[in-house]
């Protein structure tokens, strides 16, 4: 086994960003290990996909405590590349984690306690083999806790040092609003879905981050591979949408197939692919920090990385895709 060498260059093309009003600063195209990273999955293709994305600049990477399949393996998966390649590296990287939906049997593990986010942060960072993440999320709100409860769970895993930073993902404003003002160390970071398709965080949340000094992080930007070239022909036999995972079948009408093939002359135009533009519109937000990529092959880390050659619209361009996507 060849020992693995970072690329000298790798910060040479990268765009980094400032996560709110913090100190830190994020790669804009970050890479998530939701899909393709689990125990039913190839290792050496997903410790391929880790050592390219490092190589092309991009230093963060998010896990949740339940992401595989079977729960808890890509985080397993994760802390094999670590200690075979990424070691040396760990001080170059911002490796975030997550608790807040089912993760084992029984009242403790699921949503939003702090015996639940407290335990399952001691079981990732023993699967990743880590000291510390740079991140650690509650992964959603829970109604039936106490909002005091949740984020004094994620005081007390940055006090602790077993975390740097606290993150909140899937609050929606008014839950935004009260997980900051329950939360006595800075919020760093919210993580929402948004793409052209899933515009919620339009109405009031991408305002309030950007007042409170939070960043913003998106996940599922090509909307699972829906904003990609993968669907302009309709729908293929091996594509997320005939498997029926997150993205199903009956998600994906005429309407949105004929915006997908619309969408796709304009990135032409603009000399990217479909998936390239669906992340630079969405990187086009001031507040917007990073956004998540999700990849099975190399190939697809490489073309997502290079979106950040082209961020830049027109009003005319915006303007075209507005009129699309009405």
């Amino acid at each position: 086994m060849h020992e693995y060498l970072a690329n000298p260059g790798r910060y040479a093309d990268m765009t980094y960003r400032r996560c709110g009003r913090s100190g830190l600063q994020l790669p804009a195209v970050s890479l998530g290990l939701w899909h393709n990273f689990g125990g039913i999955d190839r290792f050496e293709n997903s410790r391929a996909m880790l050592r390219r994305a490092f190589d092309l600049g991009v230093t963060h990477f998010d896990l949740a405590n339940n992401y595989g399949p079977p729960p808890g393996s890509a985080e397993e998966t994760l802390g094999r590349v670590m200690k075979l390649d990424l070691a040396p590296y760990r001080d170059e990287l911002v490796i975030s984690t997550k608790a807040g939906y089912d993760m084992w049997p029984g009242p403790y593990g699921n949503f939003g306690s702090r015996k639940y986010l407290l335990s399952s942060l001691d079981q990732s960072l023993k699967r990743m083999g880590l000291d510390y993440v740079d991140i650690f999320y509650s992964h959603r709100p829970d109604p039936g806790t106490p909002m005091e409860e949740t984020m004094s769970a994620l005081e007390q895993a940055v006090h602790s040092g077993k975390a740097l930073y606290a993150g909140i993902s899937n609050y929606n404003v008014e839950q935004t609003r009260a997980a900051v003002g329950a939360l006595n160390v800075p919020c760093l970071i919210h993580q929402m879905k948004y793409s052209m398709f899933r515009r919620a965080s339009e109405d009031g949340l991408l305002d309030a981050l950007r007042t409170e000094g939070i960043g913003a992080i998106a996940f599922s930007p090509l909307a699972q591979g829906l904003l990609s070239d993968r669907y302009l022909g309709g729908i293929p036999s091996d594509s997320r949408a005939a498997r029926g995972g997150f993205l199903k079948r009956e998600d994906i009408g005429e309407q949105q197939l004929r915006q997908v093939r619309a969408l796709n002359e304009i990135a032409g135009e603009r000399g990217q692919t479909l998936a390239q533009m669906a992340l630079a519109w969405v990187l086009r937000h001031e507040g917007m920090t990073s956004v998540l990529i999700g990849a099975s092959r190399v190939e697809q880390v490489e073309q997502c990385v290079a979106a950040t050659a082209n961020l830049r619209f027109s009003d005319e361009e915006l303007g075209k895709m507005e009129a699309i996507l009405k």
